[in-house]
């Protein structure tokens, strides 16, 4: 199951591990990613935090942690092909795995159903 922020980030729980990325609408929204910059293998974040950045052909975007927890492992194919998170940024566009996250911390965040009601109230 996926959770939604407002912010358009998405948190998908597989097992111990919190598997971290934007929304298909928030891909929309910011345009052509053309350079991520990836957080750091070992990082521990608190919810807010600066999870990456985003260069876009609209935008510089600096996403913020969606929970609290520990960067295991970043999808290291956004360094080479960035357009992922254009082309499948709820799939192969994920950006990064997070262990020892706070799971109490999802409850403040929508289901898939919830995030698409949110949606259909800023059109």
């Amino acid at each position: 199951m996926k959770y939604y922020t407002e912010d358009h980030e998405w948190v998908e729980i597989i097992g111990e591990t919190a598997l971290v990325g934007i929304s298909q609408f928030a891909s929309d929204l910011y345009g052509e990613v053309s350079f991520v910059d990836l957080p750091d293998e070992g990082d521990d974040l608190i919810i807010g935090d600066k999870l990456c950045s985003l260069e876009t052909d609209r935008y510089s975007v600096e996403l913020c942690a969606p929970i609290s927890g520990s960067i295991s492992i970043v999808n290291e194919s956004l360094a080479d092909e960035p357009e992922l998170l254009n082309d499948s940024p709820e799939d192969k566009g994920w950006i990064c795995k997070m262990t020892d996250f706070d799971a109490s911390e999802l409850d403040d965040m929508m289901n898939e159903d919830d995030y698409f009601k949110y949606l259909d109230t800023l059109e």
